[in-house]
């Protein structure tokens, strides 16, 4: 399993080949973090018991080849493979069906998560380039277990699959099954917030552009990062990006916090109807 600490441009961090920052019977844990999230990638084996005693705020499930359980709020639901799941706040309880590769998604509000991440220490001074997380509105119907089965979220034309959560967005981009053409990259930036580029599958290659400034000083030569699955990569604010697989069934997953206002308008939220968006951005 993946994830070590290494500098690709001011204030971008990869991890990869690091030891688990968490073991238990079946289970072991990989956490890298940004400002406002944390990922936790965990190979788990059958039987494994994975539980939060009281998360302050909802969390992200992602079953990828898995069959789990999970007890939450007083519910419980089967997650089959290829599943998106929001767990409400509070006490809850993953017990896994099958062997194979769990992800959990948490905001910045589960500071325990987030002070174990292997990069933990890149933070130590906050990170003021980042606005700070805001919580959106409470979804429709109050906290709940809620699954989707991320097939049925494909729009032709598109790799977005975008759910959000009060404090999260979380993008399991539809997989590419063969290295992406490179000539339909999507070299773009954030103003203030990072995205979380978390991969899953296949060899992929960071395609990085530090902006130019007034002070010469700044100016950084252009990055091809070339990394592993699973891996963490945190792009920061301003930096110009996109990535690509370079090996088949390429498996992304991207993730913000807070929630981006953009996306929001664009229409591309899949569970929108199960969380409103604030009136105005923050």
């Amino acid at each position: 399993m993946s994830k070590t600490s290494r500098p690709l441009a001011p204030a971008l961090l990869a991890f990869y080949d690091t030891p688990p920052v968490e073991t238990g019977p079946g289970v072991a844990t990989w956490i890298g973090r940004g400002a406002n999230f944390a990922t936790a990638v965990s190979q788990v084996a059958a039987g494994a018991v994975l539980e939060r005693a009281a998360n302050p705020d909802e969390y992200v499930v992602l079953s990828n080849d898995l069959s789990l359980r999970i007890v939450a709020g007083g519910e419980t639901v089967e997650v089959e493979p290829d599943m998106l799941v929001i767990v409400p706040p509070g006490a809850s309880r993953i017990e896994v069906l099958s062997a194979g590769r769990l992800v959990r998604v948490f905001s910045g509000e589960a500071a325990d998560i987030l002070a174990k991440a292997a990069n933990a220490a890149d933070y130590a001074d906050g990170a003021p380039l980042v606005a700070p997380l805001t919580s959106w509105p409470e979804p429709v119907g109050g906290y709940r277990l809620r699954a989707y089965r991320l097939a049925e979220h494909v729009t032709p034309g598109s790799f977005l699959r975008v759910f959000q959560t009060r404090n999260l967005m979380v993008n399991p981009l539809v997989p590419w099954l063969e290295p992406r053409d490179v000539h339909k990259l999507s070299p773009h930036s954030h103003g203030d917030f990072e995205q979380g580029s978390l991969a899953l599958e296949s060899d992929w290659l960071h395609h990085l552009r530090t902006p130019w400034t007034p002070d010469l000083d700044d100016w950084r030569d252009d990055l091809h990062a070339a990394i592993g699955s699973p891996s963490l990569t945190v792009i920061p604010p301003t930096i110009v990006h996109t990535s690509r697989s370079t090996g088949r069934m390429g498996r992304l997953v991207d993730v913000f916090a807070p929630p981006r206002f953009d996306f929001a308008q664009q229409g591309v939220v899949r569970n929108a109807a199960d969380y409103p968006m604030p009136s105005t951005a923050a």
